[in-house]
């Protein structure tokens, strides 16, 4: 192996040389502290900024076993490391020639969910940061179709002045703030023991008193000054014992069919919006901590225009004049029918609980006006108001029906019904019982459980990554938008995918899928499940040939809505 030194005189032999040059970096070099290795270097020009590992053994970083001594604190303390090498990256941003803040040293950056990442790996003989570093160079003008030449001073600067910063600061123990550390480890042990305890206390979520809730989606840094904490009465409130807080207090949501009432501007939206983010733990200091939901939750929404492959929406619509309800597919699905399918398809992969709010979903769907609904025609239509006892009853999951507006028929029928009014979250079942309000209209009869034990098989040849001469073009655009191939993938309407990083991963996943398991002919359910068992056990590093930093593990449900929404997609067949 060669060391630091070898490492300087390379770089001072290419200063000023084809930018091509850099690639004589490749392999292992030992700084003393810590070991940079480089696989492979693409200079080409269009080329991202080349991958680096850097191998800090324990014995340097000494970091305390108690830290990570469970898969749920490993976790925790790598997504701790990764805020901590990206924050100290970003303060050493350099300015160039055109007063531009240019990062040399990049690394995923982390928003308010702690997930399972590739950036950094923590075990007990080492720990492994995956970065990326943007290689400097001076541009020429000699009429070269590749105009850049190395830049050994700035390489230098980055290597050995800043790298050496970023690590020591960010992940040895000497530099550490370990109450800090132990602190966000705990919580989010805290956490999983919460969702984890769920399930034998008959609940599917928990809004732990003193939360705070106001943000819309995509805001991770609200104006908490102006946000009043959750406030549970009495009455409702749960304890749960956790390992480290001793016990939490706050409101259990039960099993079975909820309705959470109340104006979405004073508090049920937040409250909807929360209880699907639960699914993920959060950071200390992100205020709902202690919102903690069932990892199989699901929340349902419209989409108008999405397409849709053979599913079975006949519990909502018995009928069509153009199409088999039985095994519909369209390339344009309506409000009521993007719903529909939706549902049946998050209950295909394993959803037990659905959640879903009238600002995001088609009325029609959503309700059916009882007042009228005896001066109308038979209608194939059935809405989820008509269905949700019978799939609660049958199926055994779970609804969660947030509104104000279009929710009066699943108040007879609901098991609990909470009221959300300015942070105050009140039961008021027996209250809401006692108006005695109209049950929602039979729909016709159909049997649920061999509905969902239907299969579909995938077709492996609409699963194209390919674009030209290159077999795999897959990148996140944003947050709700996947480029696969010459398709993307639209995910706008998925409202639970945590960031860009889980973004990139499903697509990269999806190409996986296809070349381990689709080629067999598994069916999509059972694919779901070898793709999750690959992850636990193997780690995400193992569905790409390459080194990446970048990635973050979704869930099974986001992957699945991204590939029913791959514009490309075909079932090759179904099966009861």
């Amino acid at each position: 192996m060669k060391d630091r030194k070898e490492f300087y005189s390379l770089l001072a032999d290419i200063d000023g040389k084809p930018f091509a040059e850099y690639e004589k970096v490749i392999g292992d070099f030992d700084f003393a502290r810590y070991v940079i290795k480089s696989p492979k270097l693409d200079t080409a020009p269009e080329a991202a900024d080349p991958v680096f590992t850097i191998r800090i053994p324990q014995s340097i970083a000494e970091i305390p076993g108690h830290l990570y001594d469970s898969p749920v604190r490993r976790t925790a303390l790598e997504d701790l490391f990764t805020r901590n090498l990206s924050d100290t990256a970003g303060e050493l941003a350099h300015f160039n020639e055109s007063g531009l803040a240019r990062r040399n040293i990049l690394i995923a950056e982390p928003g308010q969910k702690i997930l399972p990442r590739t950036s950094v790996k923590v075990t007990k003989e080492y720990i492994d940061a995956t970065i990326r570093i943007a290689l400097p160079y001076k541009v020429f003008d000699g009429g070269a179709e590749d105009n850049r030449l190395v830049d050994a001073e700035m390489a230098r600067k980055i290597f050995f002045d800043d790298l050496p910063e970023v690590i020591s600061t960010s992940l040895f123990c000497c530099n550490m703030d370990i109450a800090e550390a132990e602190s966000f480890v705990n919580t989010m042990e805290d956490a999983d023991r919460v969702r984890q305890t769920l399930g034998t206390l008959g609940m599917v979520s928990f809004i732990g008193e003193g939360s705070l809730l106001a943000r819309e989606r995509d805001s991770d840094f609200p104006d908490f000054d102006n946000i009043a904490p959750v406030d549970v009465d009495a009455g409702s409130q749960t304890e749960i014992d956790v390992p480290n807080a001793g016990s939490i207090k706050g409101l259990g949501i039960p099993s079975g069919l909820t309705v959470v009432l109340g104006d979405a501007a004073k508090g049920r939206k937040d409250l909807m919006h929360a209880i699907a983010a639960g699914v993920f733990n959060h950071v200390p200091g992100d205020g709902r901590e202690a919102v903690i939901t069932v990892s199989d939750a699901v929340q349902v929404s419209v989409d108008r225009g999405r397409c849709v492959q053979e599913i079975n929406i006949t519990p909502f619509l018995s009928e069509l004049e153009d199409a088999d309800p039985v095994s519909y597919s369209t390339d344009n699905a309506d409000s009521f029918t993007s719903q529909a399918a939706s549902t049946i398809e998050a209950l295909e992969v394993g959803a037990r609980v659905l959640i879903v709010d009238e600002n995001s979903s088609a009325p029609a769907f959503l309700t059916t006006d009882s007042r009228v609904a005896a001066l109308l025609d038979d209608t194939p239509r059935a809405s989820l108001a008509q269905r949700a006892r019978q799939m609660v009853d049958e199926l055994g999951v779970s609804i969660i029906v947030g509104g104000e507006n279009l929710v009066a028929e699943y108040i007879p029928i609901a098991d609990t019904v909470l009221k959300v009014e300015n942070a105050q979250i009140t039961n008021i079942t027996e209250e809401a019982k006692a108006l005695e309000l109209n049950v929602p209209p039979a729909a016709p009869a159909v049997n649920l459980g061999p509905m969902l034990a239907r299969s579909r098989w995938i077709m492996p040849s609409s699963i194209d990554a390919s674009v030209g001469r290159l077999d795999q073009v897959i990148e996140s655009l944003d947050l709700n938008a996947i480029q696969f191939g010459r398709s993307v993938i639209e995910l706008d309407s998925i409202t639970q995918i945590a960031d860009e990083n889980q973004t990139l991963t499903i697509g990269l996943l999806l190409y996986y899928a296809k070349l381990r398991y689709m080629q067999e002919g598994y069916p999509l359910r059972e694919m779901l499940d070898m793709i999750d068992r690959d992850l636990s056990s193997e780690g995400l590093a193992t569905i790409t040939s390459d080194t990446r930093g970048d990635l973050a593990r979704p869930r099974r449900y986001e992957l699945a809505a991204a590939l029913n929404r791959l514009q490309t997609f075909r079932v090759s067949h179904a099966t009861e």
